[in-house]
């Protein structure tokens, strides 16, 4: 790799670093490439994506970022999950460290707060974006619903009344 090659990844390392919402950074060693490859698949799923960068590069794009907390996290086997929503990067991260004892979550970083293991787990815990919005949503529209039921309500039971008054008198 030349130092224009370079220059273009800590470039583009820096630009991922300033628009991320969150990054998580693991250890991947002895994964396969199918390994590798399934992580990649369900994090293009989730709108994540999975960077392997060398680690002195990183640390270079990483100076005068918001996460520049996660520099010490960058030694050995790294790899680097990261989107602009800050939860689904930690989730899909999560779940996948879940199902593969050789992907070991180190920490990461949201903006200028670092994470810990316990951090990014509890990052992952919380509701996406898409999650939140259809909460929201959800209480907005249940008033609503619950006003039109009333106010139908008596015309029903009037309708009901009258149909029972009919057949008496039939």
């Amino acid at each position: 790799m030349d130092r224009a090659q370079k220059e273009a990844v800590v470039a583009e390392l820096g630009e991922v670093f300033e628009s991320s919402g969150v990054v998580v950074v693991a250890h991947y060693a002895g994964l396969t490439v199918a390994d590798m490859e399934a992580l990649r698949a369900s994090a293009r799923d989730a709108d994540v994506h999975v960077r392997v960068a060398k680690n002195k590069l990183a640390k270079i794009a990483l100076d005068g970022k918001p996460c520049a907390s996660i520099s010490d996290l960058l030694s050995g086997m790294t790899v680097m999950t990261y989107s602009e929503d800050p939860v689904s990067a930690a989730k899909v991260a999560q779940d996948f460290a879940k199902e593969h004892d050789k992907f070991v979550i180190l920490g990461g970083a949201m903006g200028d707060n670092a994470l810990d293991v316990a951090g990014v787990k509890a990052v992952a815990a919380m509701p996406s974006r898409e999650e939140l919005i259809a909460s929201i949503a959800g209480c907005i529209g249940a008033p609503a619903s619950n006003i039109a039921g009333a106010i139908g309500a008596p015309a029903s039971n009037i309708a009901g009344i009258l149909s029972t008054i009919e057949d008496k008198a039939a």
